[in-house]
């Protein structure tokens, strides 16, 4: 009896019906068809590049003589033909072999998984079979290369697992196939990373980094790695044991350290600028799931699917942390100075910057804050917000308005420092009025609501009130009440003038130096102050005028204000500020604090 390979030994339960309708001498012919042909093409490189139409009857002829050594295994076992069948099968699979791997070489670049990615759409069923010339010239030149490529590989893939050679086609494609993908993803950029190499990046390269890693994803998922999978799932069609070891053995590496980036960053010390960053790739991997999912759905590909699951948790994990350590740092800010003549304090515009981005980036942040125990206790009730403009980001919302109220609760300490209580006042409405400012000019107007912002509003007006109240009090105080003033002798006027002269000469020389960044704010409180001051001194000077101008040698140094010039006076007030705001240039973006941190730096 020959002997026979375990890998040539087919079982009986796989032998054709059609094999009882074989006699012995057409398997003879069989096999003295196929020695002549398998020697004929024994010295040729490629029989697929050379002769396709001997290239289909090469595989033809083999699954002639497999159907042969099924007929002598169950009617013939002690024939010396099934040795001599045996032998050429042997033959035949060293050359299907060595056609596999030219076709996967000598299509290397019409076989990049790119290639496969965005030709797989337009690969029609009438390509699976061989095409005759005329069909060729019709079609696209990229096209119909990709095509034969992948519809010879398909056809000898399929023969080979038949007979019994599948381990040996899967290691042709496997370390084949590895090299390319693993070098079209380190062109992208993406390497093997640890966590100290990470840890050493300082902002700048870590924002290289995640520009380059989002970029990278995208084309890596989308078209790296689908286009493999489209290649594997064409190829080993009729295996599915093949195609999940080989799409796992040429895509597992890369898609592993592609994935892993953003747990390795996640991991490092958080710090408060490095929230964009952990946003951007949550977003990044969040976008790309359904791709992910759906291109490595096998079990064999599962550690990859858990490798994204596992970096969008810690991102997400990061992420709540950081905010969470913000508005801790916020209530911890202990600093005891604060700006000269009540201007924007430095931690209002830290927290407005950085709510801001957070508001730009409000969908995703909303997917991230989705499950932590912060939405679902959150500290306002539902009329907070603007409930006629409802938002899918209520979640965002409700964290942003705690940590501009936390700021704001931390502002009424800073206004404790200053040792004058209408500079307090003015303090808080400053800053009040430069959230409001920043709220109404970014995303962030969407979503804390209209009214939340005329709520604001309303509370600087309140601030800017107080502050009138008690920097005026003492001008006020020293005019006396109208009837008062009618009856006043001329002695008592005079007094009244002295006193005003100096009250309103104090105010005004203090309040001289005193700010108020935002210039519609600046000019309201003017107008308001001369809407007091002007009509009560007005009355004063008319009733008292008279009974002083003839007695009075030196009238110019007791009167020195009219009620005309008064306001010319007012308009001193806030003088830096005013030189500062009006000599800078607008800032370049409502997003940067640069513009103002220059004219808190030129009032200090």
């Amino acid at each position: 009896m020959a002997i026979i390979t375990m890998a040539a030994l087919l079982s009986l339960s796989e032998i054709p019906h059609f094999t009882n309708n074989l006699s012995l001498t057409t398997t003879q012919e069989t096999i003295q068809n196929a020695t002549n042909l398998i020697a004929k093409w024994e010295k040729f490189t490629s029989i697929f590049h050379q002769n396709r139409p001997q290239a289909q009857e090469f595989i033809a002829c083999v699954e002639q003589l497999r159907t042969a050594m099924h007929f002598l295994i169950a009617h013939r076992p002690c024939s010396h033909l099934l040795g001599e069948a045996n032998n050429l099968i042997k033959l035949a699979m060293l050359r299907l072999e060595k056609e596999f791997f030219y076709i996967l070489s000598a299509n290397r670049d019409c076989l990049t998984p790119q290639s496969v990615s965005s030709g797989s759409s337009r690969l029609s069923p009438r390509s699976l079979s061989f095409s005759n010339s005329e069909e060729d010239d019709n079609e696209d030149a990229d096209s119909l290369l990709l095509d034969r490529a992948m519809t010879d590989l398909k056809m000898i893939a399929q023969t080979m697992i038949a007979c019994g050679y599948s381990k040996e086609c899967g290691n042709i494609y496997r370390v084949t196939r590895k090299s390319i993908v693993d070098e079209e993803v380190y062109r992208l950029g993406i390497r093997t990373y640890n966590p100290s190499q990470i840890m050493r990046l300082d902002h700048k390269s870590l924002q290289r980094y995640v520009d380059k890693w989002i970029f990278a994803a995208k084309i890596a998922v989308k078209s790296i790695f689908r286009g493999e999978k489209v290649l594997c799932d064409r190829v080993f069609a009729v295996s599915d044991t093949m195609n999940q070891t080989c799409i796992a053995h040429t895509t597992m590496e890369a898609g592993m350290n592609l994935l892993r980036f953003p747990e390795l960053l996640a991991k490092t010390k958080a710090s408060p600028e490095k929230i964009v960053l952990l946003i951007n790739l949550f977003e990044t991997i969040s976008d790309l799931w359904p791709e992910i999912e759906s291109i490595f759905s096998y079990e064999t590909l599962s550690p990859i699917k858990s490798q994204a699951l596992a970096s969008i948790q810690k991102l997400t994990e990061s992420t709540q942390a950081i905010l969470a350590e913000f508005v801790s740092s916020i209530q911890k800010n202990a600093s005891k100075t604060a700006p000269a003549g009540g201007g924007i304090h430095p931690l209002t515009y830290k927290v407005m910057d950085y709510v801001a981005l957070l508001a730009d980036r409000a969908g995703t942040l909303s997917d991230i804050l989705s499950g932590d125990d912060y939405a679902a206790q959150s500290p306002f009730p539902e009329s907070y917000f603007d409930s006629a403009s409802p938002t899918p980001n209520s979640g965002v919302a409700s964290r942003i308005a705690w940590i501009i109220l936390v700021l704001l609760c931390k502002l009424d300490k800073k206004a404790e420092i200053y040792k004058d209580i209408g500079l307090s006042y003015l303090f808080l409405a400053n800053n009040l009025q430069f959230v409001v400012d920043r709220v109404g000019a970014t995303s962030l107007r969407l979503l804390l609501g209209e009214e939340w912002l005329s709520n604001q509003e309303k509370k600087v007006k309140l601030y800017a009130g107080s502050y009138e109240s008690v920097a005026w009090a003492k001008v006020m105080a020293a005019l006396p009440a109208a009837a008062e003033a009618e009856s006043s002798p001329a002695a008592a006027c005079k007094e009244h003038f002295r006193r005003f002269n100096a009250a309103f000469q104090a105010a005004c020389k203090k309040q001289s130096a005193w700010s108020v960044p935002d210039p519609k704010l600046r000019d309201e409180i003017k107008m308001s102050i001369a809407r007091k001051v002007v009509p009560a001194y007005r009355r004063f000077y008319e009733s008292c005028y008279v009974a002083i101008v003839n007695e009075e040698r030196d009238l110019e140094v007791l009167v020195r204000l009219s009620p005309d010039n008064l306001g010319n006076y007012l308009s001193d007030l806030f003088h830096a500020a005013v030189e500062i705001l009006e000599d800078s240039s607008p800032p370049a973006s409502p997003l940067s604090s640069s513009h103002y941190k220059l004219k808190l730096a030129r009032c200090l």
